[in-house]
């Protein structure tokens, strides 16, 4: 089977853990940035995570920073886009941002993300990333941040 193939044996959950686990390996600004995400589950086309936010993610007003959002975009839609059983998730060719609200120093975000396609070269994907509500669950979140990610898929090209 081919690195770019789907891998039909592992559930969605397994296939976005496998994929974290190479893509930390070598990625140095997700290993800082998002060292203590917690994967917590996946289906088809779609996955969930939870991070606490750290020190890290801050600017400096004291809360999350613009930038670990568009991070945070850019690993969960290719997460989402692993969710399918792709083994490769592509590179970047788009990340779109809207910054809707903020989180502080101790908020745990509740990262969802969402395969719009995945077609013959290109993935569209959605994330959203909650703050959860201190109390009463994740049914009681605000948006934090929504954002769209399109990436460039490069399939084996045998048959």
């Amino acid at each position: 089977m081919s690195s770019s193939s789907t891998t039909a044996t592992k559930t969605p959950l397994e296939s976005v853990q496998a994929c974290w686990a190479r893509v930390s390996q070598n990625s140095p600004i997700y290993n800082f940035l998002l060292s203590d995400v917690v994967l917590t589950s996946a289906t088809n086309g779609s996955m969930v995570a939870t991070l606490p936010v750290s020190p890290d993610h801050l600017n400096s007003k004291g809360v999350l920073h613009g930038s670990v959002s568009a991070t945070i975009v850019d690993w969960a839609g290719g997460m989402a886009i692993a969710s399918t059983g792709l083994e490769k998730t592509g590179v970047s060719t788009d990340i779109h941002i809207s910054y809707v609200s903020s989180a502080k120093l101790g908020d745990r975000l509740v990262i969802e993300a969402n395969v719009t396609k995945v077609g013959r070269n290109m993935g569209f994907t959605t994330v959203t990333i909650y703050k959860a509500a201190a109390e009463g669950g994740d049914e009681n979140k605000t948006v934090v941040a929504h954002g769209t990610h399109t990436k460039y898929i490069l399939r084996d090209q045998q048959k």
